[in-house]
This record gives C-alpha cells, structure tokens and sequence, in this order.
C-alpha cells in the first residue's frame, strides 16, 4: 500500500510585489492630487488689530429659507442689492467702509448666501455674519 505524501503549501510570503504595488498607488496619488485645485472660498479671517471703522448700526440682510433677500426690511433681489451697495459705498470715503449684517435662515441654500456674499466682497462692503434664525 502506498502512502502519499501530503503536498505542503509555502507559507513564506513574497514582500517584493506588495511593495511594488505600495510604489504604483503612492505615485498614482501623489500624480492625482497635484492636478486638483481646490474649490473653495477665500475668507479673511479678521486679526487682532481692525483698522476698518465699523457704522454704528450696520444695515441688515436676511436671506430666507426660499432664498428671498431682505434687505433693511424691504425684498430685493440682487440687482437691486448690487445698486444699494453701490449708493452706500459711494456715500462713504477713506477706511470708513460700509458694513452689512447678514442673518440667515437654518434651511437656507447655501447658493443664496454665496451669492450675496460674492456680491458684498465685489463691492467692497464689510459682511458680519451674524446667526441662524430657527
């Protein structure tokens, strides 16, 4: 009667090939990741020390949930924003630069508050954001 010998499997494992992979995905990366440019919004954070004088009591701005915008309690849209800012800027001279206080409601697009902020930062006017209303 024959015996058959039980044919052993290897358990060495060959260290090579994983790191050629390891090379392949790290450059695949590093290729990758030069090539996006990020999409995002470039806010100044304010610092220490403001040298823009602040009004007293800065104009209002709520955006909505529909996304209307409320500006000092009268609707508009952002043509009729852009000319406002226009007017209000142009009243102003020097550092003293007009300022907006943007309040915006929770369930508010994000579309709409971009918008209105683009269209702040185009005119040169000061935005505080203020808070979420409910």
């Amino acid at each position: 009667m024959g015996v058959k010998k039980k044919s052993r499997v290897s358990a060495e494992f060959s260290m090579s090939s994983l790191t050629d992979i390891i090379f392949l995905l790290l450059i695949f990366f590093m290729l990758t990741s030069s090539l996006i440019i990020p999409n995002a919004l470039n806010l100044k954070l304010p610092g220490t020390e403001s040298r823009a004088t602040v009004t007293s009591d800065p104009s209002t701005i709520d955006i909505t949930r529909t996304g209307a915008i409320i500006y000092n309690g009268r609707e508009l849209s952002l043509n009729q924003l852009q000319s406002e800012f226009r007017t209000q800027t142009d009243r102003r001279s020097g550092d003293n630069r007009y300022t907006v206080a943007v309040t915006v409601h929770q369930s508010a697009k994000i579309e709409h508050v971009v918008d209105v902020l683009d269209l702040a930062h185009r005119m040169k006017v000061n935005t505080i954001m203020v808070d979420r209303r409910q």
